[in-house]
């Protein structure tokens, strides 16, 4: 197998640079920055007409929360990422308004309960932040309206957001296109991947075609779901679900061409353009190239090649069994438990602290480090010194702001621009919090409080300091769990797919399901070994880049091995595949925190000479297990 050249040392530590980089890229989102003006705005001008102030900022509260959470996707991930979020808001406030005195104590266990549940997924995630922001908003903001129609109010502000999003730029071929871009994206990152073979961007190019899958699997599972009634969408649907079990199997098969590292003819991938063009359009891709089968690996995916074709031309396609989606960490797991101990620690410190000062706005500060300490969202110190620098940005274009303008309109004016900027200014932290913070202080204004924008600067600071101590305290800040349980569950699931790649009967739809699990779990810990490589760390840590790199190499010689057996390569003796699920064991079990790294591992001796993939597997164990035990 083909390693990729090391990477060049930075001159400056990654927790230095990360403030300075975009943190997302791609085209302008124009139809949401349109969604946006047209959500907080007219809501809060409408309310304000009707003499109804209090209700306008509510409302305006939960536009806002569900403009945030408009991301790129299919029409039915959008609605399920505004939603469930909106759903938790309404309930947080519910719990605020209700919690009186014990105000410390609930934020603290709604703290425990948000940090937890973000290892669920991104959607939990967001439902886990908007419960705990609102709860602290809900306790500390005054209001006149009992808390059942200030909830109404948020949710009513949210589902005017969700609708524009079902409305406002439809696709000309409703959802289901949607759902067929999704697909055709993967075979678009396939030809990707093909024509990277044999390059230092073979295993980027890898992971981003992991990526496409997932997002096209997420798309399919909410299609089944959220599914609309009528006998040819039903018959949509199937096509376009046949296609990307058509595309797994096509992902499969390149993977063993990864692992080879031989470059490829850049005409092999030409097919899966073709088949990308043929799914965005639904129709049948015509003419494929000609296999050229000179080893294994092309042999396999020359055949999966023909097999997409045939499967693209059928009349009547099945779908690949789907199963449910398992969580890949569960909420209870040491993952879980960091999390809701790290976010529930820094909101009860920040409550406190608040409360004690007595300021009117108490809620900014358990609010503010909400949105900083969430784990999943990004380093610690980058978004500390991105909500800084972003507040006090917001402040000042604020300030000259409310001098220059009069009247009671102008809070509408402001939002609704506010609004506009939110779904472009999610490229960089420190850009939304400044357009939030504009956007805030306008509502606070509503109420009739102009001299709040020293407040809240003075609160943002207090609350990155507290963040900042309390996040990175030892136990808070070890990564042991956040990282390495979850480079530990990609192992445990790379073992049941090797088990049943070496031991297992035949079953492609099994074989299917083990990859993926054990990808998808990968994805996992290679987003949260890139979010440790930049966070401030207090004393030594691992290196679980290279660890999750390690694991990645792993899975792609276990499917290298599938492939293999599958044209006729030699099975390895049952003690030898035994070697090596138990050294997966042993090696995921230190990366858990439950033991030591154990010396001894399979020799490459031991192994029969043609196990190519086996030597591979056993020297990224080897690496591995230096890797622990040098930290």
């Amino acid at each position: 197998m083909r390693l990729p050249p090391p990477r060049p040392l930075s001159a400056a530590p990654g927790w230095l640079l990360h403030p300075l980089r975009w943190q997302r890229g791609g085209p302008v989102p124009w139809p949401a920055m349109v969604r946006g003006a047209l959500g907080m705005g007219p809501v809060l001008a409408l309310c304000l007409a009707a003499g109804q102030p209090q209700a306008g900022v509510l409302a305006g509260l939960g536009a806002m929360f569900a403009g945030i959470n408009d991301r790129p996707g299919t029409w039915r991930s959008g609605a399920a990422h505004m939603a469930l979020p909106a759903l938790a808001g309404a309930l947080g406030l519910l719990l605020g308004r209700t919690a009186g005195p014990w105000a410390l104590p609930v934020l603290a266990l709604v703290g425990l309960v948000s940090g937890a549940v973000s290892v669920a997924g991104p959607v939990w995630s967001l439902a886990g932040l908007q419960l705990l922001v609102l709860t602290a908003v809900g306790g500390g903001m005054p209001l006149t309206v009992p808390a059942w129609i200030g909830a109404a109010f948020f949710l009513a502000g949210a589902a005017w957001m969700l609708l524009l999003r079902l409305t406002v730029r439809r696709p000309p071929g409703g959802p289901a296109a949607d759902e067929r871009a999704a697909v055709a994206a993967v075979y678009d990152a396939l030809a990707d991947a093909l024509e990277a073979v044999g390059t230092p961007a073979a295993e980027p190019a890898r992971r981003a075609l992991t990526a496409a899958l997932d997002r096209a699997d997420e798309a399919l599972r909410l299609r089944a779901l959220l599914r609309l009634p009528g006998r040819a969408r039903a018959a949509a649907g199937l096509r376009t679900a046949a296609r990307l079990g058509t595309a797994a199997a096509l992902c499969e098969a390149s993977v063993a061409l990864l692992w080879e590292g031989a470059p490829l003819p850049p005409r092999i991938a030409d097919g899966p353009r073709r088949l990308a063009d043929a799914v965005r359009r639904d129709t049948v891709p015509g003419a494929l190239p000609a296999p050229v089968s000179d080893t294994p690996a092309r042999s396999a995916f020359d055949r999966a090649v023909l097999e997409a074709g045939l499967a693209f031309g059928a009349a009547d396609p099945e779908a690949p069994p789907r199963r449910p989606r398992r969580l890949l960490v569960h909420p209870a797991g040491p993952a879980g438990r960091e999390y809701g101990l790290r976010v529930a620690a820094c909101v009860t410190v920040s409550t406190a602290v608040a409360l004690l000062l007595h300021t009117g706005h108490w809620y900014w500060l358990p609010a503010t480090a909400a949105f900083l300490v969430k784990p999943d969202f990004g380093p610690l110190f980058s978004r500390v010194v991105s909500r800084f620098v972003g507040t006090a940005a917001g402040v000042l274009a604020f300030v000259p702001l409310a001098g220059l303008l009069t009247g009671p309109w102008w809070p509408a004016a402001a939002v609704a621009a506010g609004g506009a900027l939110i779904p472009f200014a999610v490229r960089h932290f420190a850009l939304q919090t400044a357009v939030i913070t504009v956007t805030v202080l306008a509502f606070v204004s509503v109420g009739g409080d102009r001299q709040a924008a020293a407040s809240r600067l003075a609160d943002t600071a207090v609350a990155c300091a507290l963040v900042l101590l309390v996040g990175h305290l030892p136990r808070l800040a070890d990564t042991q769990a956040r990282v390495g349980h979850r480079s530990a569950h990609a192992l445990r699931h790379t073992r049941r797919y090797l088990d049943h790649v070496l031991t297992g009967p035949e079953s492609e739809p099994r074989r299917a399901e083990l990859r993926r699990a054990a990808y998808q779990a990968l994805a996992e810990a290679r987003t949260a070994a890139e979010t440790a490589a930049v966070e401030l760390h207090t004393g030594r840590t691992r290196d679980w880049l290279r660890v999750t790199t390690g694991a990645e190499r792993i899975v792609d010689a276990a499917t290298a091995a599938a492939v293999r057996l599958e044209h006729g390569a030699a099975r390895p003796d049952a003690p030898a595949a035994r070697r090596v699920a138990e050294a997966l064991d042993a090696v995921a079990d230190a990366l858990d925190g439950r033991g030591d790294p154990p010396a001894g591992r399979p020799a490459l001796e031991e192994l029969p000479p043609d196990c190519l993939t086996l030597n591979d597997i056993v020297g990224e164990l080897h690496r591995i297990r230096d890797l622990t035990t040098a930290a």
